[in-house]
């Protein structure tokens, strides 16, 4: 099925709590993992960051709506224990549990209010789903780095084959190869025969060096231009190479470049190209940071 949202969740964390006991984030996690029937793929999916699973994180935001809404509360940390309003709630028998339920008392309602003038979306989402703050903002930020990206490949594809090859050395370095610029900018016109464009060093010591190949074509890279660079490796008895385009690579390439045990060849299309150039700042420059903080709850801990 697919994983609940998080005001879905509310309900039957609060039954499962309803024990009185306390109970750990990681037991409620797994129990309502269990009762929701997730597989082990979907309990591991992630936020677009990539930092925590999408059940956790929607797990604990509805323990946090709870909690302020008082039917829920932590002794301490990683802890949660139903509370006295909490039995009143499931006395109801409700059918569900949900913002609008919660709204019936007054912390919730000026907790939504404190949310809300901060930020409208956080708390009322365009979209039909229900989903968290955190994953609204994750979200919205995949949305931004998606269309730099795009953005970013359409300028690289447009400059001139010069620059294209500037372009290459400046990721190059940022990413630890060649040395200094200088050395890389040597290093990657040097060749410019026999199907290979440019030679890096693998480190600044030199100890190893990466045959460069790289065309900025707009059709998908086959088959026979990987065979023609793995020959030309071959031919200078190199054990290592990097293919490098802003199109794509079909299957067959593909297939063909990761059977090769020697020489060893990386291919790296547009796609991976603009991620890198991202990663590693190259083209790009910081518009907005944003902090996300927590409650630091070691600090609170008393002797």
């Amino acid at each position: 099925m697919p994983i609940p949202d998080y005001q879905t969740i509310m309900l039957p964390l609060l039954r499962f709590a309803a024990d009185g006991e306390e109970h750990s984030m990681r037991e409620v996690i797994d129990a309502l993992a269990a009762e929701f029937g997730l597989t082990d793929e979907e309990r591991n999916q992630l936020l677009p960051s990539g930092q925590r699973p999408i059940f956790n994180n929607r797990v604990g935001w509805a323990c946090t709506y709870l909690r302020k809404a008082g039917l829920l509360m932590s002794p301490r940390r990683g802890i949660i224990r139903i509370t006295e309003r909490g039995q009143q709630a499931l006395a109801q028998n409700p059918e569900k549990i949900d913002n609008d339920f919660l709204s019936q008392y007054e912390e919730f309602r000026e907790f939504i209010q404190l949310s809300r003038s901060k930020d409208p979306s956080v708390t009322q989402p365009e979209s039909h789903e229900v989903i968290t703050p955190l994953e609204a903002l994750e979200r919205a930020y995949a949305s931004l780095m998606e269309n730099l990206a795009e953005e970013l490949l359409q300028r690289v594809k447009e400059a001139s084959p010069t620059f294209f090859e500037r372009l290459v050395v400046e990721l190059l370095v940022a990413m630890g190869y060649g040395g200094s610029r200088h050395e890389a900018g040597q290093a990657i016109g040097r060749s410019s025969d026999e199907g290979i464009d440019g030679i890096i060093n693998e480190d600044r010591l030199g100890l190893d060096v990466v045959y460069i190949q790289a065309k900025r074509w707009s059709d998908p890279v086959g088959r026979p231009e990987i065979q023609k660079f793995v020959g030309a490796l071959q031919g200078k008895r190199a054990r290592k190479g990097i293919f490098i385009t802003t199109s794509s690579f079909t299957k067959e390439a593909m297939d063909y470049a990761s059977n090769i045990i020697d020489p060893k060849i990386v291919l790296i299309d547009g796609r991976q190209l603009v991620s890198l150039m991202i990663e590693y700042n190259v083209g790009v420059s910081t518009q907005s940071k944003y902090e996300i903080k927590g409650i630091d709850r070691d600090f609170f801990l008393e002797e």
